[in-house]
């Protein structure tokens, strides 16, 4: 079982539409999959067809009243399985203020799917676009961060810091590594994109992912009707670009 967060500080980079279009991918490829929605505006939630204020137990109960992970286990219309996340989530920073090893809440929820009927192939966890305490149980309870990342010079800055934050976050998961770079909303039409693209290149080497989501109309369009870019328009180059980079996960899986 694979553990990936899908993380960046930075707001607008495509984190969850790559959290939501990676799950649904991966599922494509029969693979079992379980998203986890650790954003308390449950965009990823809805992304795959749910109600986020229709769920009868959310991660917020998993976290704060101790539900057991399998229990707020559904089925998205997606294909794969989802704990979703709603407004529940909100200000649990201040909830658990004063509590101890709070940063292993995560981790110990996620016990409960030791059983062979909760065996995942991949569990991929969409982060909040900020450094909080849910951030941070998702850093500790990963395999790996995959970071996604538009290529404008804003970006940059925050690469830098998401970058230092993991190293810092190794003195609670030595495990901890950046699983890739993986550049969205690409326009290659955009000469600063590709030089931006380009200076990433030269720094993160290997850790980038080769395939390059572009910028695309029905990835924007597919989460207001809740589906998944597959769902709403499976020829689309958003779509096929998704398909490419869960092709380059399995690979890069296997590899191991």
């Amino acid at each position: 079982m694979e553990i990936l967060a899908i993380a960046n500080q930075k707001g607008g980079v495509g984190k969850t539409t790559t959290a939501v279009n990676l799950a649904a991918s991966l599922a494509a490829r029969r693979k079992k999959v379980l998203m986890i929605d650790l954003d308390p505006q449950g965009n990823a939630t809805t992304g795959t067809g749910l109600q986020k204020q229709a769920l009868k137990m959310s991660i917020a109960d998993v976290l704060l009243d101790g539900v057991s992970l399998k229990d707020a286990i559904v089925a998205s219309p997606a294909g794969f399985d989802v704990v979703g996340a709603n407004r529940d989530l909100s200000g649990i920073d201040i909830t658990l203020m004063g509590q101890t090893d709070t940063h292993l809440l995560l981790t110990k929820a996620m016990a409960a799917l030791e059983g062979a009927a909760y065996q995942y192939d991949y569990i991929i966890i969409d982060c909040a676009p900020s450094l909080n305490l849910l951030t941070i149980n998702a850093m500790v309870a990963t395999n790996g961060v995959i970071i996604p990342m538009q290529c404008e010079y804003y970006a940059l800055e925050g690469l830098a810091d998401l970058s230092q934050t993991i190293e810092r976050l190794k003195e609670l998961n030595p495990d901890l590594y950046i699983r890739g770079v993986l550049r969205t909303l690409f326009d290659n039409r955009n000469t600063l994109a590709n030089d931006v693209s380009g200076e990433l290149e030269a720094y993160f080497g290997d850790l980038m992912f080769q395939t390059v989501i572009p910028r695309n109309v029905r990835l924007a369009e597919a989460p207001a009707h809740g589906m998944t870019v597959l769902e709403y328009d499976k020829c689309s180059k958003g779509a096929q670009a998704y398909r490419k980079l869960a092709a380059e996960i399995v690979k890069q899986s296997a590899a191991k």
